[in-house]
């Protein structure tokens, strides 16, 4: 496997894995703006731990979701996703780190190497895919409640940490895709010399006479 294509992967793995944590955390899922009067001016934002209201002076006030089995299927299922997104991303780069050309885990062992950082490949493929299948999730939901215009309760726009949810996806996808199709690439530098083994000889069969060849126990001077 080349070496470059192990580093951006790894490079395209971390910020993927990094942007996950960010989007986690992020309070900006999403965004609904009350309009009315100076006073009663405020913006609503929700993640999938809390709720936060701030007004038009700039004060807010946040709280945490009450009960984890009164919330919503999706958003239980987006916080089991993300984190298991995390969980897999964090074994992608040991995987990856220690599959590396450029480390010493593993000594010279470029083929067991190679197959370590593959796997850390797909363990970014499956942090990509959980990120992917949380975010899109809750952006169906939100599309699904601003269009329709039956709903009661607040209506709710994408918010930042969906982007930068998706981004995260994308690179993790990038970099996993990186190195699970790299590694079936083998360079002629990469080929393992195998040993010189000279082929096997058969017996020569030799044409001069046994007489000729046997060690005689008589020297030249025993006759007379």
């Amino acid at each position: 496997m080349n070496a470059v294509v192990e580093a951006v992967a790894f490079l395209l793995g971390f910020l993927g894995w990094l942007m996950v944590g960010i989007a986690l955390f992020n309070p900006y899922w999403r965004v609904s703006t009350v309009d009315g009067n100076v006073i009663t001016t405020s913006t609503i934002y929700e993640n999938l731990w809390m709720s936060c209201a701030t007004d038009s002076t700039g004060v807010y006030n946040c709280r945490d979701f009450p009960s984890l089995l009164a919330l919503n299927g999706y958003i239980q299922a987006s916080r089991a996703l993300m984190i298991a997104s995390i969980v897999f991303g964090t074994f992608g780069l040991v995987a990856t780190l220690a599959g590396m050309q450029c480390s010493k885990i593993g000594g010279e062992n470029y083929v067991l190497k190679g197959r370590v950082a593959a796997i850390g490949g797909v363990f970014f493929l499956l942090q990509g895919i959980c990120t992917m299948i949380a975010v899109s999730w809750y952006a169906a939901n939100i599309t699904q409640e601003f269009f329709d215009q039956f709903f009661p309760g607040t209506k709710y726009e994408i918010g930042e940490g969906l982007y930068i949810g998706w981004s995260s996806a994308v690179l993790a996808l990038c970099g996993g895709s990186c190195l699970t199709c790299a590694c079936r690439i083998k360079e002629d530098g990469e080929k393992i010399p195998y040993p010189y083994q000279p082929p096997s000889r058969g017996r020569i069969l030799s044409t001069v006479a046994p007489s000729q060849t046997a060690p005689s126990n008589y020297g030249r001077n025993a006759y007379v």
